[in-house]
């Protein structure tokens, strides 16, 4: 069940376009960007949000074997495109009547973990291979079988290619209608590519504050 569809993985834009001195101007501009990392739809995702998801997973990643790990470029980036993905989701999921349930969830969790040898052995696996900490599995799960019922709604496995494809036109269309608006410190959504561009990597220094 661990596995991430071709389309979650194209999330990442490629960094491209923004100086660091027209990046820190964009800042406060726009409807966008007064508070929010992102706007999708009627819903903003808060700058607070992001930097909580970010910190649960520096906190974890330190709490390994072996101390501290180097901060994986683009974290926050990361991290906004993976909740704006979730609304994009919810979205297409609500366009053909469908939804994911907390039952579902907890059984793919459960079923994840007895295959690994137990819920701790799932939490490492997820952190390691994934990125996704403790606090953020039911979110993680919620997003993959949310894609697997996007493909099942066409007829499609979600693991083929017919499956992707039908991913991929379900979450264009969505993200399309949604009209998703980023803070341009994080880039542009672009809904053909279900994904951030413009982005600029690592602009900030390793050991200031994010925002």
């Amino acid at each position: 069940m661990i596995r991430t569809s071709s389309a979650a993985r194209r999330l990442a834009g490629t960094a491209a376009g923004l100086s660091l001195a027209a990046l820190l101007t964009a800042c406060g501009s726009g409807p966008a960007h007064q508070g929010a990392a992102a706007v999708v739809g009627d819903e903003r995702i808060t700058v607070s949000a992001v930097e909580a998801k970010v910190t649960a997973v520096r906190d974890a990643s330190a709490a390994q074997p072996g101390g501290p790990r180097a901060e994986r470029a683009g974290l926050a980036r990361r991290t906004v495109a993976e909740l704006v993905l979730d609304r994009v989701i919810a979205r297409a999921l609500a366009d053909r009547g469908a939804s994911v349930s907390r039952t579902e969830i907890d059984q793919a969790r459960e079923a994840d973990a007895k295959l690994l040898g137990g819920p701790d052995a799932l939490e490492r696996e997820l952190l390691g291979k994934q990125g996704v900490p403790a606090t953020g599995i039911e979110d993680f799960y919620r997003q993959q079988l949310g894609l697997q019922k996007l493909a099942a709604a066409d007829g499609q496995d979600a693991r083929s290619a017919a499956g992707d494809a039908a991913i991929r036109k379900a979450l264009v269309t969505a993200g399309t209608a949604l009209r998703i608006e980023v803070n341009p410190r994080y880039g542009h959504w672009d809904p053909a590519q279900i994904g951030l561009t413009d982005a600029v990597e690592d602009w900030l220094p390793q050991n200031s504050t994010l925002y």
